[in-house]
């Protein structure tokens, strides 16, 4: 299965030039609050961010005829982007006081905001920083859930966090097309339990052409063209109670 979750030739996230590039382009803002004292751990980070898009996809101002909705449906019509930018102090309460939703995990607090052209970020955003999301994780991940989704990551890349919670993100949303509206409402009920881990090298070639989603990312940033993320256990949702 290719990162998109028809069977089309039109991926958002197919690295050659498509149709999609004609369309006006939009992408998905995250804010990460990055405090110099505590910062969040790595994980934690990443886990939130992919959250962080779930929260917005199912969010009712961005569904039929909600505030976000056309902003919302310009973004995927289009490739889709996301962007990981970082706060601190006032920054993140200027951040804070704009339309989003903030997603909290144990040490990590992500702000998404509905899309915004390429070029037309909101002042407030457009200042705030690319660079300078290096997290670490003080004590190693425990072991994945496995109950639930996890997103694999690319072992062979050598990502920022901030690149690395936006593919985590794409990763999340693959899975979230791949489901009903009541699957996903029960995902949604059940706090959005996921998890984000790096593959090992060895499982990665077999991850890759497994046929669960798999996100190629198009290569505007950071790195070349390629596969980034692999998603495994989205049926592990269907079985959640309704």
């Amino acid at each position: 299965m290719s990162s998109d979750p028809t069977p089309s030739d039109d991926s958002p996230f197919r690295d050659e030039r498509v149709a999609r590039d004609e369309a006006p382009q939009f992408v998905l803002p995250l804010v990460v609050r990055i405090e110099r004292a505590a910062p969040p751990a790595r994980t934690d980070a990443l886990e939130t961010a992919a959250r962080a898009v779930l929260t917005i996809l199912g969010d009712e101002r961005s569904l039929g005829d909600g505030e976000w909705a056309q902003a919302m449906r310009d973004w995927q019509d289009a490739r889709i982007r996301k962007v990981v930018r970082r706060a601190r102090g006032a920054e993140w309460r200027r951040a804070e006081a704009l339309p989003g939703i903030t997603v909290t995990g144990k040490s990590a607090e992500v702000r998404v905001f509905p899309p915004v052209p390429l070029d037309g970020w909101p002042k407030d955003l457009a200042r705030l920083q690319v660079s300078g999301t290096d997290l670490d994780d003080p004590e190693p991940p425990v072991d994945a859930d496995a109950t639930a989704p996890t997103l694999w990551l690319n072992p062979h890349l050598d990502m920022s966090a901030g690149k690395t919670m936006a593919q985590a993100g794409h990763g999340a949303q693959l899975a979230w097309w791949e489901l009903s509206d009541e699957e996903r409402a029960a995902w949604r009920d059940a706090g959005l339990p996921l998890a984000v881990r790096t593959a090992e090298k060895g499982r990665w070639g077999e991850l890759v052409v497994s046929g669960m989603p798999l996100v190629r990312d198009a290569g505007f940033t950071e790195i070349a063209p390629g596969e980034t993320v692999v998603v495994e256990g989205v049926d592990r949702v269907r079985s959640l109670p309704r």
